[in-house]
C-alpha cells in the first residue's frame, strides 16, 4: 500500500476538512503511533499506522457502515432543509463527511436503514438488477387475510397499474392485525400501496432486514451500530422467509402493537 498524507487520511475518514486537521496538528491533538505530530502533510502507511484525534482512533478502513433503528418523525436525507434527518441521529464519532442513507424509509416508517460513505456498495444494492431482500412487520388496520399470500406470491397489481414481483407475506401468530413481508424491489411506498390494493391499510412500518443483514432487537429505536465489513456483504444474501418468520421472537412485534413506540 503506498504511502499517504497524514491529513488525505484522516479528512476521508472523518468530518475534518483538510484546514482543520492542520489547525489540530498545531494543537498537538494528532499522534501517530504514539508519537505527537508537528505537520499534517506526514506520510503514513493507512493500513498500519494507529492515528488518533485526541482520544478517538480514526480506523484504516476507507468506508464505514452503520446500521441504524430508525424512528419514526426523520426523514432519509442529508439535507438540514428537510426537518429532522436520519443523520442527527449518527454520533460524531462514526460521521465521515460523505456519509448518506442507503436507501429510505418513509418519515413516519421505522426499522433498519444503512448509513454509509461507500457509493459502490449503495449503488449494488440498491440497483433493480440485483433484487436485494427487504423484510418488514407491519401493523394492519384491519386483519391479516390468508388470501394475501396467493396474492402477493403472483405479483400483486397496484392501483396506479403497476405490477410488483412475487412477495412473500404471512400473519403473525401474535396479532391478527400483525404481519411480516418480504420484497426484492423498492417502488414508492411499496408496502403500504400492496396492502392498500387488497383492501387493508398499513397503520406502522417497520424494516427488519436488509438482505441477510437483520436488525438486532436489542438496538432501540434511535441507536445504531456499525458493522464489520464482513457483515456488509449479508446485505446480498436472501434469508428463507418462513424461517426467518418462525424464529422472530417478540419483542419487535409488542412495539408495533404499540404503536411504534
Amino acid at each position: 500500500m503506498p504511502l499517504i498524507r497524514l491529513d488525505k487520511f484522516i479528512s476521508e475518514r472523518t468530518e475534518f476538512s483538510r484546514s482543520e486537521i492542520k489547525n489540530l496538528v498545531g494543537r498537538k491533538r494528532v499522534t501517530v503511533d504514539g508519537q505527537v505530530v508537528k505537520n499534517s502533510d506526514l506520510k503514513i502507511n493507512p493500513d498500519t499506522a494507529k492515528v488518533f484525534v485526541d482520544d478517538n482512533e480514526i480506523r484504516s478502513e476507507r468506508f464505514r457502515y452503520i446500521l441504524l433503528n430508525k424512528p419514526a418523525g426523520y426523514v432519509c436525507s442529508t439535507s438540514d432543509n428537510d426537518g429532522a434527518n436520519v443523520m442527527e441521529l449518527i454520533p460524531e464519532n462514526l460521521r465521515t463527511k460523505n456519509m448518506f442513507p442507503a436507501g429510505r424509509l418513509d418519515k413516519d416508517s421505522l426499522g433498519a436503514l444503512l448509513i454509509t460513505d461507500d457509493g459502490d456498495l449503495a449503488h449494488r444494492m440498491l440497483s433493480p438488477k440485483r433484487h436485494v431482500s427487504k423484510i418488514y412487520i407491519v401493523k394492519l388496520d384491519r386483519p391479516f387475510k390468508i388470501e394475501y399470500i396467493n396474492l402477493f406470491k403472483n405479483g400483486l397489481k397496484l392501483a396506479s397499474g403497476e405490477v410488483c414481483l412475487p412477495a412473500e407475506v404471512r400473519g403473525s401468530e401474535l396479532s391478527e392485525k400483525l404481519a411480516f413481508i418480504q420484497i426484492f424491489e423498492g417502488k414508492y411506498h411499496q408496502v403500504k400501496r400492496m396492502f392498500s390494493a387488497v383492501g387493508n391499510h398499513v397503520e406502522v412500518l417497520m424494516r427488519i432486514s436488509l438482505g441477510n443483514l437483520i436488525l438486532p432487537e436489542k438496538l432501540a429505536f434511535g441507536e445504531c451500530m456499525e458493522l464489520l465489513h464482513k457483515d456488509v456483504e449479508n446485505l446480498f444474501l436472501t434469508p428463507d422467509f418462513d424461517d426467518f418468520c418462525r424464529n422472530f421472537t417478540g419483542n419487535f412485534s409488542a412495539k408495533l402493537i404499540n404503536n411504534g413506540s
